[in-house]
């Protein structure tokens, strides 16, 4: 199996890169807000949503990598700044390497007035309903981008299976078929 980990900030185009590659692999998407819309109607945005999520992840997470699936994604926002999103990738990287399985990183970046735009996109707030009031998470994905660093620094990520697309002027396709081919899923 390979395990697939996208990450950038609020609407890099993660999610949607990931339909692409399920589309044009055999690879299986997990996007994070799959537990979010999931818990935060009974929830809200409260501590016991993101202690559920988590757990929710990790058990999804290791099923998947005892299973026979061919391969599998995730989308996440890592907020470099945060020692417990380190620790969060580590552990997840390290639930699919004890089972001898890949892990591909894949960094997305793009400008802000690009993220501005996806962030009201029919695709996005199809599968992500939190996100359908525009004006709160347009103001979450500023705030988000001024409290904490999205993206890493040069050498930071020092894995051989790591890859960085800027995406500003990239379509998911574009941008999938990139990944396809770097780690020839």
């Amino acid at each position: 199996m390979k395990f697939v980990l996208l990450f950038g900030p609020q609407a890099v185009g993660k999610m949607t890169v990931g339909h692409e590659l399920e589309r044009i692999t055999s690879l299986k998407l997990f996007h994070n807000h799959q537990t979010i819309e999931l818990l935060q109607p009974y929830f809200g945005f409260s501590p016991e949503m993101w202690r559920l999520s988590t757990l929710f992840r990790k058990e999804i997470f290791e099923a998947m990598a005892r299973s026979d699936q061919p391969g599998f994604m995730f989308t996440f926002v890592w907020g470099f700044d945060l020692p417990s999103d380190w620790e969060f990738v580590e552990e997840t990287c390290r639930i699919f390497e004890s089972q001898g399985h890949e892990v591909c990183l894949v960094e997305l970046e793009a400008d802000l007035e690009e993220r501005l735009k996806r962030n009201k996109t029919p695709h996005r707030l199809e599968h992500k309903p939190t996100k359908r009031n525009i004006e709160r998470s347009e103001q979450d994905l500023l705030m988000t981008m001024e409290n904490h660093r999205l993206n890493s620094l040069p050498g930071e990520i020092a894995r051989d299976n790591y890859m960085r697309i800027q995406t500003s002027d990239r379509t998911a396709a574009e941008t999938a078929q990139l990944i396809r081919d770097r780690f020839q899923l």
